[in-house]
C-alpha cells in the first residue's frame, strides 16, 4: 500500500539541526522527497546524507530572512523536483536578555528569522501550491506562542505572531486547497538550550525528543485532501511549565 506522502516534494527550513532535521528524516522514510535549507550548508549535507536511497533530496544554504535567497532557493527547488507540496517552517533563533539589554539589531534578527521567514517563504510557495490545486504549510512556533517569561521578548513576540500569521494562511489557502498547521512543542532535546546566554538550563530528563514532534508534523500532513488540522500542541508528559 502506498504511504500517503509517497512521492510528494517537501522544503524543510532550519533542516540541519534539531526538529529541521528530524522532519526531514521523518518525511524521507514516508517516500517523501526534501529539500533541506539551513543557514550551514554543512548541517544541512550532513542530515541530507543520512536519508534513504531513492527519495529525492537536495540541500542548500538559505538564510530565511533575506528575499533573494528564498526566491532563488524555490525557483531552484521547483525547477529540480517538478512541484512543491510542503512547507515547514522550522528555522528558529533567539537571543535571552532582558528587554533593556536586547539591541534593536538582535530583536530585527529575531524576528527577521522567526516570523519575516515564514512570511517570505509562504509568499513565494503560495503561487505554486495554488496552480498546483493544493498544497500544506506548516509553521513551528513554540509554546512560547501561548504563554510568556522574563529575557524573551523578541521570541515570545516572533511566536505569538506565527501563530495569527498561520490563521490568517489557513483563510487565504482554503480556496485553492491549500491547508496551514502551526505547531506549538515544548521542550525539545535539539541543542537550543545549549546556549551560553541561558541562566537556567531545563532538565534534558524534561524535554522531548524533536522526532516525537516531527511525526507529529507528518501526521497532519497526511491528513485527507478535505480535512486540516489547524494546531498541534505537543509537550513532554514531564514538563512542568505547561500547562
Amino acid at each position: 500500500m502506498p504511504k500517503p506522502l509517497e512521492g510528494r516534494i517537501a522544503i524543510v527550513t532550519g533542516a540541519g539541526r534539531g526538529l529541521g532535521a528530524a522532519t526531514a528524516r521523518q518525511l524521507a522514510s514516508e517516500g517523501c522527497g526534501v529539500a533541506l535549507w539551513d543557514v550551514r550548508l554543512t548541517d544541512a549535507q550532513t542530515v541530507e546524507s543520512q536519508l534513504g536511497h531513492g527519495v529525492p533530496r537536495r540541500s542548500a544554504m538559505v538564510d530565511v530572512s533575506r528575499q533573494d535567497h528564498v526566491d532563488e532557493a524555490v525557483t531552484t527547488t521547483l525547477g529540480e523536483f517538478g512541484r512543491i507540496d510542503f512547507l515547514i517552517n522550522c528555522a528558529g533563533i533567539d537571543y535571552t536578555l532582558p528587554i533593556t539589554e536586547l539591541t534593536a539589531d538582535q530583536w530585527d534578527r529575531v524576528l527577521g528569522v522567526n516570523l519575516r521567514g515564514p512570511f517570505l517563504m509562504t509568499r513565494a510557495v503560495f503561487p505554486i501550491m495554488r496552480g498546483q490545486n493544493g498544497g500544506h504549510i506548516v509553521n513551528v512556533a513554540s509554546t512560547a506562542a501561548v504563554r510568556a517569561w522574563p529575557n524573551a521578548s523578541a521570541y515570545c513576540a516572533s511566536k505569538w505572531g506565527l501563530v495569527g500569521f498561520t490563521r490568517a494562511v489557513g483563510t487565504e489557502g482554503r480556496p485553492h486547497n491549500i491547508r496551514a498547521t502551526v505547531v506549538i512543542p515544548g521542550g525539545m532535546r535539539t541543542g537550543f538550550f545549549d546556549r551560553p546566554d541561558l541562566p537556567i538550563k531545563p532538565d534534558p530528563a524534561n524535554l522531548n525528543d524533536p522526532t516525537n514532534v516531527a511525526r507529529a508534523i507528518v501526521f497532519a500532513l497526511s491528513q485527507p485532501a478535505d480535512s486540516v488540522i489547524q494546531e498541534i500542541c505537543l509537550t513532554p508528559i514531564t514538563e512542568t511549565s505547561w500547562p
